[in-house]
């Protein structure tokens, strides 16, 4: 049976840019971060509870590392809890996190139609650096900004709004791809359509995602 084309595919010409998040939505990045934070907590003798991951989705880089010190009451400095994650996940950025299926692909596509793109990322500066490094994000992003560049993380709108206003969009006319709930619902607050995409780190929540969002795809292929 010929499988169904997705919805969104003929409303893309609608929009007038593309929004996305970085890991679990345009990067198969997710997958580091607990294994850092096993790491991490693991110099202190801690072991991550099961809803760490949950607890901490959308937050900015800053904002996880205040959660961390106050949740775990760690003794090192906010600065130096960051830049040990740094240190610590910026040789699998530069060599061992691709795009997801299809992405790379749907980026030149918007591109060659003439749809502006931007990144709204939680990640830090510089490991969003390190992937621009490695996959050529110059070619394709006008504006690329992290949460911490902001005053709010996910959930709130704030980090949408900035983007929209740096490429020079209007909010309906955005949409935006998100992997996470936070994120989704940041991006539905700031007026914008949402795409949630397909992740492994959170196929339990997937129902929860295709509920909340306004349209959903399993890979970037199926919009081209």
């Amino acid at each position: 049976m010929m499988k169904r084309e997705n919805p969104l595919k003929e409303k893309l010409a609608d929009f007038e840019a593309v929004i996305f998040d970085l890991d679990g939505t345009l990067l198969d990045s997710m997958w580091i971060w607990e294994d850092i934070d096993i790491s991490y907590l693991g110099r202190f003798g801690i072991i991550p509870p099961r809803d760490l991951q949950r607890d901490i989705e959308g937050m900015s880089f800053s904002e996880t590392a205040v959660y961390f010190k106050e949740r775990f009451g760690l003794p090192d400095s906010l600065e130096v809890m960051k830049a040990d994650w740094v240190a610590m996940a910026c040789d699998k950025y530069l060599y061992e996190i691709p795009y997801k299926k299809g992405a790379e692909n749907f980026l030149r596509y918007c591109k060659n139609r003439g749809i502006k793109l931007g990144v709204a990322t939680s990640n830090s500066r510089e490991l969003v650096e390190s992937a621009s490094k490695a996959l050529s994000f110059d070619t394709y992003f006008s504006c690329i900004m992290t949460a911490c560049e902001v005053k709010k993380g996910k959930p709130a709108p704030d980090i949408y709004q900035a983007v929209a206003e740096k490429l020079g969009v209007s909010p309906e006319k955005c949409l935006v791809f998100e992997d996470i709930i936070p994120g989704i619902m940041a991006g539905i607050s700031a007026g914008m359509k949402v795409c949630a995409v397909e992740d492994k780190y959170s196929a339990g929540i997937r129902k929860e995602k295709q509920e909340l969002a306004d349209y959903y795809i399993e890979n970037y292929e199926e919009l081209l």
